[in-house]
């Protein structure tokens, strides 16, 4: 009996030590986790860094990092291998799982490390081509050998951190997840900027229009997609005259009707993914200089996507955000000039209807004859459980997808797919040269090497110079083309090669003295080339160049208020109109006095006030009211129309068929009915999500700002934070989506800068400096960047990554 129990102990025993050190599910191995030399506990900073002299192998000459009092590494290299050696270090040091994690992702490989449930995911990565599309982007780095050089010592920078890490010092999320970093190869950083590409330029309508148009007929398409409203003003002003002839493809005849399909992306990126920017001239300006301002709008999360740098070296000294994973500023000023982004949004994402031969689909019927199809094996692995090897079909368009899989006994319906992310690209060396720009021509020159995903790069310079290039790899359609899927047997549906780069829109020193992008039309009508049918809505670039057609004696200080503008145009538009068909006799006394609040309210999306809410929610029920009984009887995906159309359309077209609806065959329902029905349903959803009618409907409630943790682990985000702006706001705070880098630069003698992300530099939960940022960006204040010239003499830390010999 004594030795059954002694047995017996002894299986508990083991049973406790294995629990200890296994993972059940997302319960990390709670004795690694605990332990207090190598758990969780070591991850705590709780005193300011010393001074540190680390002899680094690899390093040419002496490289030294000043950290200012927020904590932003001023890097100081005599050659450019050790300038981004150090930058890949010290970008590991403080954001190594965030990096490994954004490649994982890119590479289809989350599986591996995360387990089962991300499997669907990485199929999805791997079947729309990502690894693929980056591998093409590698062999145009190794071709480069500027750009070879940067990422291969970047990457040796990364993997020395790695190998200085022992157990204690890994990261916590490493801790929680039970794995470890794997070495970095330069093939991470293409994986890295593809993903870049996936966010910016990863989302398409060509099945919800296709549906839309067999659904609904050309005239719905012409009506809510064809026709722009009346408010539109595009990037480039429509003075802009252009000096040559567009060689514009061949268009069918007829317009191919594609099968009815469920093909979506259930992985498709946010379709709010922008961004605003301007720059203006010094005849604007108080002290006579251009200043340029910059906030991209993207999915915010801790860490943020941003990573705050100083690179210095001969040749450049650059001050901005990096990408955590790829070496150089990717927005940023240097000593002449400051640059930025935002998302063009042109069409470069097309699916095709593909003919196969038989059901072996090694041939595909195109251009009147068969032609042979490759394949691709993916080795997808997965936590815990066996292999997943997923062959890959392609044809010349891409990757092949069989869009009804899902459906027992259906005739199989094929699509492929042809994506800028494909081709083979070196996007890198356009931020490469672009730290190193001293003026116009050289930021021209810079951008030539930019592809994909296409962004309206902005620019001023202290020359007084300012500009703006819609960039990127366009290809060169017929209107329309790929708004739908296409005919995979027809060569007139294929992509005509480019638009030539001089043909792109871009503007430099226009007339009023300004240049602006909120991700609107690139361009007037009167622009000859097709890019795309599907750009933001009119209300953020109408209002930024309202407002700087307005202002004089411009400083920076205006530049950061604007950015933080408030204002709804969307309100503006169709609020008053809504107010105008309200029948005020079938209120009550509390629907009464929401309704003076409308009537007062000045259209500013603030999060301190009721009236945001109300509208908003009004809103959306009068779409899914006018909308949602016909889409819904449709049973497959169908597009709706942009906000800005829709707007415009109900007050030209109070009686639209589709305010009807078919739920109600014995009435029939028109513009008036709906808005008043929606009214009070707004109200009645308002007091089931928010209670009583009072503060607790406040527009920074209902616009509640969830920052969660780029691995989405519990307790590491930020949830809750009470925020104005609105996705119509130059403020285009959404939810978890919005400005996650804020810029304004002037190009003085002495160039001057702030800035602020919502977040920290430190990728670490346990840093002070992980979320250090988040209250002043939602506050709306910006930080001067400490922007150094020279090596300073006084500093609050230094490092040196190899002493002087």
């Amino acid at each position: 009996m004594h030795y059954i129990k002694a047995g017996f102990s002894g299986v508990i025993l083991l049973a406790v030590i294995i629990s200890l050190h296994t993972k059940f599910g997302a319960v990390p191995p709670l004795g690694k986790f605990f332990d207090p030399q190598s758990g969780f506990w070591s991850n705590a900073e709780t005193s300011p860094p010393e001074s540190e002299i680390l002899d680094l192998p690899g390093l040419q000459e002496e490289v030294s990092i000043y950290f200012d009092e927020r904590r932003v590494a001023h890097i100081f290299a005599e050659n450019d291998h050790d300038l981004y050696y150090a930058q890949g270090f010290i970008t590991a040091r403080d954001r190594l799982f965030q990096m490994e994690l954004q490649t994982y992702d890119a590479a289809g490989r989350l599986a591996e490390f995360l387990g089962e449930g991300l499997l669907p995911r990485d199929l999805n990565t791997r079947r729309t081509g990502m690894p693929y599309g980056a591998e093409k982007a590698q062999a145009s780095f190794k071709n480069d050998p500027k750009a070879r050089e940067a990422i291969e010592a970047y990457s040796d920078g990364v993997n020395q951190f790695i190998s200085s890490l022992s157990p204690a010092d890994l990261p916590i999320e490493y801790k929680i997840l039970d794995f470890e970093p794997e070495a970095w190869e330069p093939l991470k950083t293409a994986q890295l900027l593809k993903n870049m590409t996936r966010s910016l330029a990863g989302r398409n309508y060509d099945v919800t229009s296709s549906n839309t148009r067999s659904f609904f007929g050309d005239e719905f398409i012409e009506r809510f997609f064809n026709q722009k409203p009346e408010l539109n003003d595009p990037i480039i002003s429509s003075d802009r005259k252009w000096n040559f002839t567009a060689d514009v493809p061949q268009a069918p005849e007829e317009l191919f009707k594609p099968s009815i399909t469920t093909n979506i992306d259930p992985f498709a990126p946010d379709a709010a993914n922008g961004s605003n920017s301007w720059a203006v001239s010094g005849a604007k300006t108080k002290n006579g200089y251009p200043i340029l301002a910059n906030d991209p709008h993207l999915e915010i999360t801790l860490p943020s996507i941003w990573y705050e740098i100083q690179l210095s070296a001969p040749g450049t000294n650059s001050y901005g955000v990096s990408l955590p994973g790829a070496p150089a500023v990717i927005i940023g000023f240097n000593e002449n000039i400051a640059w930025g982004e935002t998302n063009v949004g042109s069409d470069v994402m097309d699916w095709y209807e593909v003919k196969f031969k038989d059901k072996a689909i090694q041939e595909y019927w195109h251009d009147e004859q068969w032609k042979p199809t490759s394949t691709r094996i993916e080795e997808v692995k997965v936590r815990g459980q066996e292999t997943v090897f997923d062959t890959l079909v392609f044809t010349h368009h891409g990757p092949v997808t069989q869009v009804n899989a899902h459906i027992p006994d259906a005739e199989p319906i094929y699509h492929a797919l042809r994506w800028i992310a494909h081709d083979s690209t070196n996007d890198l060396m356009a931020f490469i040269e672009l730290n190193r720009a001293k003026n116009y021509d050289d930021y021209e020159n810079a951008l030539a090497h930019y592809m994909a995903p296409a962004q309206n790069f902005i620019f001023a310079s202290t020359e007084g110079d300012i500009a703006l290039w819609v960039n990127g790899k366009l290809p060169k359609k017929w209107k329309y083309q790929g708004r739908t899927v296409s005919d995979g047997t027809d060569p007139l549906y294929d992509w005509h090669g480019w638009i030539p780069r001089e043909h792109n829109p871009w503007e430099k020193n226009p007339p009023r003295n300004f240049v602006s992008s909120a991700n609107q039309e690139s361009a007037a009508p009167d622009y000859p080339y097709y890019l795309d049918d599907d750009f933001a809505p009119f209300e953020r670039g109408r209002r930024i160049n309202e407002l700087l057609s307005e202002m004089e004696e411009i400083t920076p200080q205006n530049m950061q208020g604007m950015q933080l503008d408030l204002y709804s145009y969307h309100a503006e538009t169709i609020l008053p109109f809504m107010l105008q068909h309200i029948e005020e006799d079938s209120l009550n006394s509390k629907e009464t006095e929401i309704l003076q609040l409308l009537k007062n309210w000045d259209y500013m999306n603030d999060g301190n006030v009721i009236e945001p809410s109300v509208f908003k929610e009004w809103w959306d029920v009068t779409v899914s009211a006018t909308f949602n009984d016909e889409y819904r009887f449709a049973n497959v995906p169908l597009r709706l129309p942009g906000r800005d159309h829709f707007a415009e359309r109900m007050k030209n077209d109070p009686d639209f068929i589709l305010y009807d609806s078919i739920n109600t065959p014995d009435r029939k329902e028109d513009g008036n009915y709906i808005i008043n029905w929606a009214f009070k349903k707004a109200i009645e959803r308002l007091e089931g999500r928010f209670g009583e009618f009072g503060d607790s409907w406040k527009w920074g409630y209902y616009n509640k700002t969830n920052i969660g943790h780029v691995a989405l682990i519990p307790g590491l985000g930020a949830s809750g934070v009470f925020t104005s702006g609105g996705a119509e706001s130059i403020n285009a705070i959404r939810g978890s989506h919005g400005p996650s880098w804020r810029m304004v630069v002037e190009l003085g003698p002495e160039v001057k800068a702030w800035g602020v992300y919502p977040g920290g530099i430190s990728g670490n939960p346990g840093s002070p400096n992980y979320d250090a940022f988040l209250e002043i960006w939602r506050t709306g204040e910006l930080y001067e960047l400490d922007f150094m010239r020279d090596e300073p003499e006084e500093f609050v830390y230094k490092m040196s990554l190899k002493s002087a010999e």
